[in-house]
């Protein structure tokens, strides 16, 4: 018990440095809601208009504000990627390294942080896209789909983050990285239209992506109860069963590269 207790504290102190490293730079915090929130209130009201819509049961500007969320967390996880790069060649991650803390703690540490920051990212946008006067459909099971899927996808990204800016030791290298792994995926997991509006090979390399189904989770959540994108990725009748389905690829790639992370940094400390 005391052991675990000081572990802990430990968790708590780490994450508490972390969180104000994160307070002293605004721009980490307010620069990836951007272009999420240009895509929430002005793309989509506009291609909503352009388009006719998506469906008659879906609200388009819902549909893509939800979408945005997929942007927002790899953005913001990639920025928190860069910061423990910039806190290895010129803060105090030497002297933590040298502390009697399991290396570990300091990744968790640092996710706690993420975590919260992609929290209030997220509650802002989805709130600006209400208010910009998206349709979305709150009930608490879709809420708590929601809430699953957005912190599943956020230790996901976090995890490659983390992972990447272990193995990489420029700043410049790393922000070149930045469009493969945060930007480019999104085009092709159903963020602004249906993934079966892709050509066929193309809609079964969406299949795959992690983010496809974090964001047919999300909008199953607060934007379409039938599970018209749960549908698109898995054709089956039984919407709940798709969504636990959907839920356990989240996971599994979340793990997965928690792991990997942890794994990368452990080794790149004794390089």
């Amino acid at each position: 018990m005391p052991q675990r207790t000081s572990l802990v504290r430990s968790l708590r102190t780490l994450a508490a440095r972390r969180a104000a490293l994160t307070a002293h730079n605004p721009r980490q915090i307010a620069v990836p809601m951007l272009t999420p929130i240009l895509f929430a209130l002005v793309i989509a009201p506009a291609l909503k208009d352009a388009l006719g819509g998506l469906h008659s049961s879906i609200d388009y500007t819902a549909f893509v504000a939800v979408g945005t969320v997929g942007l927002l967390v790899p953005l913001a996880t990639t920025f928190a990627g860069l910061s423990v790069i910039v806190d290895r060649d010129s803060g105090a991650q030497r002297e933590l390294l040298a502390a009697p803390v399991p290396r570990p703690l300091l990744v968790a540490g640092n996710l706690l942080v993420v975590l919260g920051l992609c929290a209030l990212q997220i509650v802002v946008v989805i709130a600006a896209a209400a208010l910009r006067g998206a349709d979305f459909h709150i009930r608490a099971s879709g809420v708590a789909w929601f809430v699953l899927a957005a912190l599943l996808f956020v230790i996901l990204m976090y995890g490659i983050a983390e992972t990447l800016a272990a193995r990489i030791h420029q700043q410049e290298e790393y922000i070149g990285a930045t469009p493969v792994i945060a930007i480019l995926p999104w085009f092709f997991a159903g963020a602004l239209f249906p993934i079966s509006a892709l050509p066929g090979a193309l809609t079964a390399f969406a299949k795959v992506l992690p983010l496809t189904h974090a964001m047919a989770l999300m909008r199953y959540g607060l934007v379409d109860p039938k599970g018209t994108g749960l549908h698109d990725i898995w054709g089956m009748s039984n919407t709940t069963a798709e969504a636990w389905l959907s839920l356990a690829v989240v996971a599994l790639f979340a793990a997965a590269f928690s792991a990997l992370s942890v794994r990368a940094f452990s080794r790149a400390a004794v390089s």
